[in-house]
């Protein structure tokens, strides 16, 4: 029973960060039409500008947290306006822009923080104990605030105005445009949102596991595959997509290493393409 209910609490816990980040990645690829593979290094800074409030300046970690949003929110706003808007519609340039800005991010860690290995102070610390069961709060909180961000998104995204122009401008952007939509204004909400989800999930998992410079190659390749499984420009798919990739991580691991968990993962991803190329909810090219 104990690891039945961790195994689930991990399912959901691992789904919603993917979720998360994927979206953010999603989101700027379907709006700005750029394969962001910087979005994994942001994850990764994200935690080590969570990890810097709350320890060098003794920040409650709930705060830090809140402060690492808003520094790569604006971050992001500085991405888009000054790396990604100048190369609007050149997908070759902007790749190349996106590898750039991840290496920058990644050799700057490396250099100044090197292989020494940073974890961010718990959120909450102890354990949850039912009967026999033990769960860790820390991840119950990353679970209830990953799902809670991912509702808040899912609802501004099919609820309001700036969302509805979102799935405008990702569907149709020359109709978009012409519908009087300021296109650089949404892709500059997207790419926020982006960085946002990006840095509460770096910095809720950096309290979990471990900090390291290139920590976000992992979660870079996680968001691909959700994307890749849930059908490109399919947003809503992400939700699936996620939830799949995510139980297949928690559950794999208790009946292999972690390296044939990993290749069993991308084998299924594989095969899905080999029978259906657009993906799970992706629609197929005319």
């Amino acid at each position: 029973m104990e690891v039945a209910v961790e195994t689930i609490v991990n399912v959901m816990m691992l789904s919603s960060i993917y979720i998360l980040v994927a979206l953010g990645f999603a989101l700027v690829l379907s709006i700005m039409g750029v394969l962001n593979f910087a979005h994994g290094a942001l994850y990764m800074i994200s935690g080590y500008v969570c990890y810097q409030f709350a320890t060098q300046f003794g920040i409650n970690p709930w705060l830090a947290l809140v402060l690492a949003t808003v520094v790569m929110s604006i971050f992001g706003l500085f991405l888009e306006k000054f790396c990604f808007r100048p190369f609007f519609g050149d997908i070759n340039r902007t790749i190349i822009m996106s590898i750039v800005i991840a290496l920058v991010l990644e050799t700057t860690v490396n250099i100044t923080v090197g292989d020494k290995v940073r974890a961010i102070p718990d959120f909450a610390s102890g354990m949850l104990k039912a009967g026999p069961v033990l769960v860790s709060y820390e991840r119950l909180i990353t679970l209830i605030v990953g799902g809670i961000l991912l509702l808040f998104i899912t609802l501004f995204i099919s609820r309001t105005k700036a969302g509805q122009q979102m799935l405008a401008v990702a569907q149709d952007p020359e109709g978009a445009i012409l519908q009087g939509i300021r296109i650089h204004r949404v892709a500059a909400l997207a790419i926020v949102m982006g960085c946002a989800m990006a840095a509460v999930s770096g910095s809720l998992m950096g309290a979990i596991f471990q900090l390291r410079p290139f920590a976000g190659n992992h979660m870079l390749v996680k968001s691909i595959q959700v994307v890749i499984l849930s059908g490109i420009g399919s947003i809503g798919g992400i939700l699936a997509g996620g939830l799949i990739i995510g139980t297949l991580d928690a559950i794999l691991p208790l009946f292999t290493s972690g390296a044939v968990s990993q290749a069993v993962g991308l084998g299924i991803i594989i095969v899905l393409l080999l029978f259906r190329p657009q993906g799970l909810f992706g629609r197929e090219m005319s």
